[in-house]
């Protein structure tokens, strides 16, 4: 794996201009995201981290997931986070009709509306295509339905066990910058190598002088 894999491309950014891929530089802040989660054996142990370094972060969720437990999917909420849309059956945009996909995510939507403080319904939607993949008809109108479309320009690999932890680590140490989106998962495929990194990471931008900040 090479870093260009890692570190997202300009050139694709220039292809979906409308999309969010990173924030300013002069910011001093990066932006944690976690995608597919929230799950038990997983998500209270991210919260738990979080919480030791006084971070902030973004929740991507499966619909599937926040039906299963509303409790994790609050308890995100009360300790300052934020959240998203990330379909309710993590459907891939590019095999996957307009009109299912749309379903979809409105499915994932009434499932997290009664849960979400007068902040969170207040806040803009953010929406997260799973895999990254996603077409421009079905980004747009997911965007028409007032959702800002999330990216990112770092992704961390942490789903990925033909890598070891340690190059998980390296992947966003070496990559991540003031403004950078990063991509981790509150998920079983992905609890490994979390395990290791996150604390490793949150230290990393602590001694860097940055602040994690929720989108």
């Amino acid at each position: 794996m090479n870093s260009l894999l890692v570190k997202t491309p300009s050139f694709v950014r220039h292809l979906s201009p409308n999309r969010l891929w990173s924030f300013p530089k002069d910011n001093n802040s990066v932006y944690l995201t976690f995608d597919d989660g929230p799950v038990p054996e997983v998500t209270p142990w991210v919260l738990d981290t979080l919480a030791e370094f006084n971070a902030k972060a973004t929740f991507f969720c499966i619909g599937n997931n926040v039906n299963k437990h509303p409790e994790l999917f609050s308890r995100i909420i009360s300790e300052g986070h934020t959240v998203g849309n990330h379909t309710f059956h993590h459907l891939n945009g590019w095999k996957t009709d307009t009109a299912t996909y749309i379903s979809d995510c409105n499915a994932t939507s009434e499932i997290m509306a009664p849960l979400l403080t007068e902040e969170h319904r207040s806040a803009k939607r953010l929406f997260r295509p799973p895999y990254g993949k996603i077409s421009n008809t079905q980004a747009r109108k997911i965007q028409e339905m007032g959702y800002k479309v999330v990216m990112w320009d770092v992704l961390s690999f942490d789903w990925d066990r033909t890598i070891t932890s340690e190059k998980c680590l390296d992947n966003v140490s070496k990559n991540t910058e003031p403004g950078s989106i990063v991509v981790f998962h509150d998920s079983l495929k992905a609890e490994k190598h979390l395990r290791f990194v996150l604390p490793e990471f949150l230290k990393l931008i602590s001694e860097r002088g940055w602040e994690c900040k929720a989108i």
